[in-house]
């Protein structure tokens, strides 16, 4: 199955609905035009016609219907041809995405495919749409949007250091420490309500911002540094300006002289 396929049997009655509408519009117009003047001739003329139009409207909603209601939407999630679709879009829009079905990392995004309910989620918001292209486009457009958005490197590296700082006197370590960037998070988001507003995903976006950036310091004189780890659970996947992929696990902080 293939939407695609759908998409174009939809465009004929999708076209005689537009423009039966528009001569519907047109028709309206003229009626109340006729009946305000008393042009009674051509009000029935138009009468007329305006109801071949109706008709033929008709006869394409219930074309449209019949043909959208024909689509297995069930067995278009279920047998995977959605999901294959879809990262066939992915490859052809320069979208990177890494994982299986029915998870499915799109950095920075989450995506989650709920073949029963036919459902799709982007992060945690349902996302209606049948229409693997589309909803590529829209995981590709959000991908731009966050890109362009304004990032203050130096605040962030910043506000990780004092959650380090706060996360080394509750642990009983010391400056330099290997901290993992997981635990270091709920540190920066210590209550379910910011972790809604900012999840882990937000987190490893404004990673790969900062991996990205210039800012080798915080104001305070402190650099840092990113580390890897032999489990691969604990590392967070980002891209870096080439696209490629990186993992990063933990970070440390350290006096420059070091």
């Amino acid at each position: 199955m293939n939407y695609e396929e759908l998409y174009q049997n939809l465009q004929p009655d999708q076209k005689t609905l537009k423009d039966s509408l528009a001569s519907l519009q047109k028709l309206y117009k003229a009626v109340c035009k006729e009946t305000e003047s008393g042009d009674l001739k051509s009000l029935i003329r138009d009468l007329n016609t305006m109801k071949e139009s109706a008709g033929q409207l008709a006869a394409a909603l219930e074309n449209l219907e019949d043909t959208a209601a024909a689509f297995d939407a069930r067995a278009y999630f279920e047998n995977g041809d959605f999901a294959r679709q879809m990262l066939v879009a992915c490859e052809e829009k320069g979208v990177d995405v890494r994982g299986e079905f029915p998870i499915y990392e799109m950095f920075p995004y989450k995506v989650r495919l709920d073949a029963e309910n036919q459902d799709l989620y982007l992060d945690r918001k349902k996302v209606q749409c049948m229409r693997p292209q589309s909803f590529v486009d829209t995981v590709k457009a959000g991908q731009d949007k966050l890109n362009k958005a304004s990032f203050n490197a130096s605040t962030f590296v910043n506000e990780l250091s004092d959650a380090y700082d706060l996360a080394l006197l509750k642990m009983g370590k010391k400056d330099g420490y290997d901290m993992y960037l997981k635990n270091l998070y709920k540190y920066l988001a210590p209550m379910s309500r910011f972790r809604k507003d900012y999840d882990q995903q937000s987190f490893a976006f404004d990673l790969a911002r900062l991996y990205m950036s210039d800012t080798e310091e915080t104001k305070s004189g402190k650099r840092y540094q990113f580390g890897p780890s032999r489990d691969q659970s604990k590392a967070i996947r980002i891209l870096d300006k080439e696209g490629n992929e990186q993992y990063l696990a933990t970070i440390r902080f350290f006096e420059a002289e070091e």
